[in-house]
Order: structure tokens, then C-alpha cells, then sequence
């Protein structure tokens, strides 16, 4: 089976749990070749007052708990990177938290960072790209912008947690988000909730 290669980015937006909990399913699921990881530079200071995490330096490993095998850590400002070219065969992106200032800048094309370069790519390429935003509540400028990048094609897949699966704490709950974002991207997950009428 041809594996799959994915980006993966986390933004400055409150819920970095989230993104941990995502490359942490991608390092275990065998059917993931390559994750090409994006942090932006707000994301560091949210990881650090969130997850107790600090620096740029060995994040992975970090957010892990341990060194990977598949995850290469890319820089915001390198846009020379391979995922910055559509040449370069990535199955999706996908933005988990995204800021609405990364929204922004993905929906009106200002493709100044390498994770903003790399969901244009995304688009151009008609690849999937989820743009989790996270923020409330909206304002007219945000909601503009998700129609902007829904129009040219991104999934907007709020971060919004399920409670009906009785959840036993926030880890849990972000990695059951998780499970459905993967599912959308062609990634279900064996230990995903499914809700059944009567249960």
C-alpha cells in the first residue's frame, strides 16, 4: 500500500493540545509515510503557556514524548522547503489549531510564511486542506474569510469538541477531534467513537 504524505501545522491559537494529539496519531498510524511539520512562531508562546513546552528545538520529540521516525520539522520562514513546491507529492494539509490571522492570510492569498505557501500550494494542487480555526465569537471579517478559503476549495472544520462519547478528560476529547479530522482526510482511526442510536 502506497503510504501517505501529509503537512501538518499549528498556529498561535489557544488548543495546541489539539495539534499534539494529531501528530501523535500520525506517528502511530502505519499507513503515514511522511508528516511534514509546520509551527508558526505565536504557536511557541501558546505551546509554552498551554503544554509547558519551550522552544523551537526539538518540538517533535517534545510533542511526542519521544523522537520520531516520519515527522521533519520545517521552519515558518523557509519557503525554499519541499512542501512549498506543488511538484512535491503531499496527499493534504492539514491547520490544527488555525488562528484566524493564518485564515486570513490563507484566504486572501498572501502567501508570506511557509505555512500559509504550503496551503496555497494545497489549493492550486486541489489537494484536501482542513483549516481547524479556532476562535469566538466570530466576527464578519473571520466568517468572510472562511467562505473565501471554502470557495477556493479548504474544508473549515472548526475546533469543536464532541461530549457524547462522556469524554474522561481534555486529552481525550482532542484526540477524539482528531480521530474525526482523519477521518475526513481518509485516515479513520480504530479507536474513534461512533455514535449508535440507543447507546
Amino acid at each position: 500500500m502506497e503510504t501517505v504524505n501529509l503537512i501538518v501545522a499549528i498556529t498561535g491559537a489557544s488548543g495546541s493540545v489539539f495539534g499534539r494529539e494529531l501528530l501523535v496519531a500520525l506517528e502511530a498510524d502505519e499507513r503515514v509515510g511522511r508528516v511534514h511539520f509546520v509551527a508558526s512562531e505565536n504557536s511557541l508562546r501558546v505551546m509554552a503557556e498551554e503544554l509547558g513546552l519551550s522552544g523551537r528545538n526539538n518540538l517533535v520529540e517534545k510533542l511526542l514524548g519521544c523522537a520520531s521516525s516520519k515527522t521533519v520539522q520545517l521552519s515558518e520562514q523557509d519557503i525554499g522547503a519541499p512542501i512549498a513546491s506543488g511538484s512535491y507529492p503531499s496527499n493534504g494539509m492539514i491547520v490544527l489549531p488555525c488562528s484566524m490571522g493564518t485564515l486570513a492570510s490563507i484566504a486572501n492569498g498572501m502567501a508570506e510564511t511557509l505555512i500559509a505557501r504550503a496551503a496555497d500550494v494545497t489549493l492550486k494542487e486541489r489537494r484536501p486542506l482542513i483549516l481547524c480555526v479556532r476562535e469566538t465569537p466570530f466576527s464578519r471579517i473571520h466568517l468572510r474569510n472562511m467562505q473565501l478559503a471554502s470557495d477556493a476549495g479548504a474544508v473549515i472544520f472548526p475546533v469543536i469538541p464532541a461530549f457524547y462519547n462522556k469524554p474522561i478528560d481534555s486529552t481525550e476529547m482532542a484526540r477524539q477531534f482528531v480521530y474525526r479530522v482523519l477521518a475526513h482526510i481518509g485516515l479513520p482511526q480504530k479507536d474513534a467513537y461512533i455514535w449508535k442510536s440507543g447507546e
